[in-house]
């Protein structure tokens, strides 16, 4: 056996993170029934909701001490983002805690770093490099107008008078076109340097988004499970029924490779980083696949009432094709990562 293989499959929790979990957990599954996420709808987000997260501390654990934060890890963060993604929670954390944490890194305005650690100002990230004047769909910056961006110019704040308009769109998340020309623009790195930490935010972005795609896929296989338990036909339950049963059971063979990729991958970013910088990719990859088979497999169990928009599970299918695409094609996430295991050959 090699040496360090046990090592790098325990994806157990300790104390601390295990309370965590359970801490957030509790509070997702208490302040955000479906109902709440439906009113939330078309923008995707919820004010209050936002405040009162904000109070539980989800915005500051994710800065370093010296800038007024508890210096929690990336496995923090993604049990985090687990429980958000298992109610789909209408609140733009990912994409808030992963520009705070850039915010730090680059020496941004501490003014500004402050309201984010407090959550008074959203911060949020253009995910694809700007070129020239071209705008791009940015995650949450109809909520934003503070939208960090890297260009061969270096990394810079873009602060806007007010967010962008909303684009709609089938997921109901704040998604606006980002102008790199608009606002003021503030330059916080360049070189080689600023590229590092854009790549590493953006690895960062796509991590947390697996796990709460993760959380996502969770709830949605739950709701078919629970469905083929309750649903008779011929004296027994559907999901006694092999054409039921095997779908779910896939899925959660999906689910856990999802999981526990995830995890891996945050363990290696907090331990170990730069070492397998494919691992974030991988895992984005792999949950978003296991979210819309977790989806699509649950609304099919519930047959005439799945594809009603009415139904629960259309707001976890909605989210699962919405969410999976905010960070661009997956395709180059997957040739970023079969192109880096070529190169460990």
């Amino acid at each position: 056996m090699e040496r360090f293989e046990l090592r790098l499959q325990d994806f157990s929790l300790d104390d601390d993170q295990q309370a965590v979990r359970e801490g957030f957990g509790d509070f997702f599954t208490k302040e955000v029934p479906s109902s709440r996420v439906r009113d939330a709808e078309p923008l995707g987000f919820d004010a209050d909701l936002w405040q009162r997260l904000v109070a539980m501390g989800a915005t500051s654990m994710a800065l370093p001490e010296a800038a007024g934060g508890d210096d929690a890890t990336l496995v923090d963060l993604v049990l985090v983002a687990e429980e958000l993604g298992k109610v789909v929670a209408p609140v733009p954390l990912v994409s808030h805690v992963v520009a705070s944490r850039l915010l730090a890194r680059a020496g941004g305005a501490a003014e500004l770093l402050t309201a984010a650690a407090g959550g008074e100002r959203i911060v949020t990230l253009a995910l694809q490099p700007v070129v020239g004047s071209n705008r791009q769909l940015v995650p949450d910056a109809a909520v934003s107008r503070d939208v960090l961006a890297w260009s061969a110019d270096g990394l810079a704040l873009h602060t806007l008078a007010e967010p962008a308009a909303h684009v709609p769109n089938q997921g109901s998340t704040p998604l606006a076109w980002f102008d790199p020309a608009a606002g003021e623009r503030t330059v916080l790195a360049s070189g080689p340097e600023a590229e590092a930490l854009f790549r590493a935010a953006v690895a960062e972005w796509k991590l947390l988004t697996a796990a709460a795609l993760v959380g996502l896929a969770d709830s949605a296989l739950n709701l078919g499970v629970e469905f083929a338990k309750s649903r008779r036909t011929l004296g027994v339950s559907i999901g006694s029924l092999q054409g039921v049963a095997f779908p779910l059971a896939d899925v959660v063979t999906e689910i856990a490779g999802a999981r526990n990729l995830t995890y891996k991958a945050a363990w290696y970013a907090s331990h170990e980083p730069g070492a397998r910088p494919d691992l974030p990719l991988a895992a984005f990859v792999q949950a978003a696949h296991a979210a819309t088979e977790s989806a699509w497999v649950s609304a099919h169990t519930q047959g005439g009432l799945g594809f009603t928009v009415e139904a629960d599970i259309s707001l976890f299918f909605l989210r699962a094709k919405g969410w999976s695409v905010l960070g661009g094609d997956p395709g180059a996430d997957r040739r970023q990562v079969a192109a880096a295991l070529l190169a460990s050959v």
